[in-house]
C-alpha cells in the first residue's frame, strides 16, 4: 500500500467522529471531486463520522480544502494508480497494489477503519476484497446486497446476490438468507426479518431442483437463524409488504436490480414530459409539487445507493460507478450505520452458526471441490 509520503506510519485525523470510514476517491465515473463532495454532505450531517481517503493527494488536498466540514477529518493517503472500469478482475489482482482501491481495502483489513466505500470497478473491488480480506469461514460465495424501494415501514427490501457471482446453489442461498436476515437486524433494525426465495411461482412444486432444496433449507434454519421463512415470491413482491429480504442468485438479481432502476428512471422521465406538455399541466404541476418531490424520493435510485458485500472478514460497500455527491452520501451513511452497529461481527457469528443448519451430507459445489 502507498502511504502519505510526509508521513513514516499511518496518521488518524487530528480531531472529529468516532466511526472512519475509508474512501477510495479516484473510482467512478465522475472523478474524486463528486467523491469528496458527497464524504462533505455526509460530514455535514454527521459529526461522527471521519475519512481515510486514498487517491492523488495533491488532488485531494485541493479539494477537501474547499470543504470546511472535512476540516481535521480526513487523512489523505497518496496513491499513484487507478483502477478503471475498463480493467479486468485477474489484472487489478496481480497489479492492483498501489492503487486507491487496494489502499481503500486496506484499511479495513488493517483495522483502521471499520468499512471501505468505492464507486470503482465492481469485478475489480470484488476481487481485492476477496484477496486481501478473505472470505469469511464457512462461506463458499460472498454476495452483493442492496436495498429496493417497498411499501414496508421502513420504505426498503433487502436483495442478495445482486452480482457477486452469477451462480448459487442450495447451501449458497441458506447463506444469503442468513447474511440478509444479520443485515435486516442491524442494518435496518428488523427484529426477525421475513425472508422470500425468488422463484418463477409460488407454488412449492415450482423452480429448479436447487431452489426446491434451498427452500427445504430455509424452512428447517429460520428458527435458529431467527428469521420467518415466507416461502417463494415472485418478482411482483419485490417492492412488496410481504417480505424484507429476498434471496437469489446473482445472475437474477442482477438483472433484476437493474431492471428496477431503469424503470425507475423512466418513470421519472414520463412525469416530467406529462407536466410539461402545455400550459395547463404545468400548473397542475405546480399545484402538486409537494406530492411530486415526496414521489420523486421515494423512487429515486440515490436514496438507496450501495450494495454491500457480504461473507468477507470485513465491510464492502460499493457505489455506483455513475453515483453523483447525492449517491456518495448515500452509500457512506450505510458504511457508517454499519460499522456503529458491530454488524462484522454479529455477521461472522452468524454465518459460524450456519453451518450447524445443513444437514449432513449437504454442501454446496465450491465447499467440495
Amino acid at each position: 500500500m502507498t502511504t502519505d509520503p510526509t508521513s513514516s506510519a499511518p496518521r488518524a485525523p487530528e480531531n472529529g467522529g468516532s466511526v472512519v470510514i475509508s474512501v477510495d476517491a479516484m473510482g467512478g465515473d465522475r472523478g474524486p471531486s463528486v467523491v469528496v463532495a458527497g464524504m462533505a454532505e455526509s460530514a455535514r450531517k454527521n459529526p461522527e463520522i471521519r475519512f481515510i481517503v486514498h487517491g492523488d493527494e495533491a488532488q485531494l488536498r485541493r479539494l477537501i480544502a474547499r470543504r470546511k466540514e472535512l476540516s481535521g477529518r480526513c487523512d489523505i493517503r497518496h496513491t499513484t494508480g487507478v483502477v478503471t472500469m475498463e480493467d479486468k478482475p485477474s489484472q487489478i489482482v496481480r497489479k492492483g497494489d498501489g492503487t486507491s482501491m487496494w489502499s481503500a481495502i486496506e484499511s479495513v483489513k488493517t483495522g483502521e477503519a471499520g468499512a471501505a466505500v468505492s464507486c470503482g470497478n465492481t469485478g475489480a473491488l470484488m476481487a481485492l476484497s476477496m484477496l486481501r480480506l478473505r472470505k469469511l469461514p464457512g462461506v463458499n460465495r460472498p454476495a452483493i446486497a442492496c436495498l429496493w424501494p417497498s411499501k414496508n415501514p421502513g420504505g426498503f427490501n433487502i436483495m442478495l446476490d445482486v452480482g457477486a457471482d452469477i451462480r448459487a446453489d442450495a447451501p449458497d442461498l441458506l447463506q444469503y438468507a442468513l447474511m440478509g436476515a444479520s443485515y435486516a437486524r442491524n442494518g435496518m433494525d428488523i427484529a426477525e426479518p421475513r425472508i422470500g426465495l425468488l422463484n418463477v411461482g409460488t407454488e412449492d412444486h415450482k423452480g429448479r431442483a436447487e431452489l426446491k432444496q434451498a427452500h427445504d433449507l430455509m424452512s428447517a434454519a429460520a428458527e435458529t437463524g431467527n428469521f420467518r421463512y415466507v416461502g417463494f415470491v415472485e418478482g411482483g413482491d419485490l417492492p412488496s409488504s410481504r417480505v424484507d429480504v429476498i434471496v437469489t442468485d446473482g445472475f437474477t438479481g442482477n438483472i433484476a436490480l437493474k431492471t428496477g432502476e431503469g424503470t425507475a428512471k423512466l418513470v421519472g422521465e414520463f412525469l416530467r414530459q406529462a407536466f410539461a406538455n402545455s400550459i395547463m399541466s404545468k400548473f397542475a404541476a405546480l399545484l402538486a409539487m409537494t406530492s411530486l418531490k415526496r414521489l420523486q424520493k421515494r423512487i429515486d435510485p440515490r436514496r438507496v445507493n450501495g450494495g454491500i458485500f457480504l461473507g468477507l472478514n470485513g465491510t464492502v460497500i460499493k457505489s455506483h460507478g455513475s453515483a453523483d455527491a447525492t449517491g456518495v452520501s448515500a452509500a457512506i451513511k450505510l458504511a457508517f450505520q454499519l460499522t456503529k452497529s458491530g454488524f462484522q461481527d454479529r455477521l461472522a457469528a452468524r454465518v459460524a452458526q450456519s453451518a450447524a443448519t445443513l444437514p449432513s451430507g449437504i454442501e454446496s459445489e465450491g465447499a467440495a471441490s
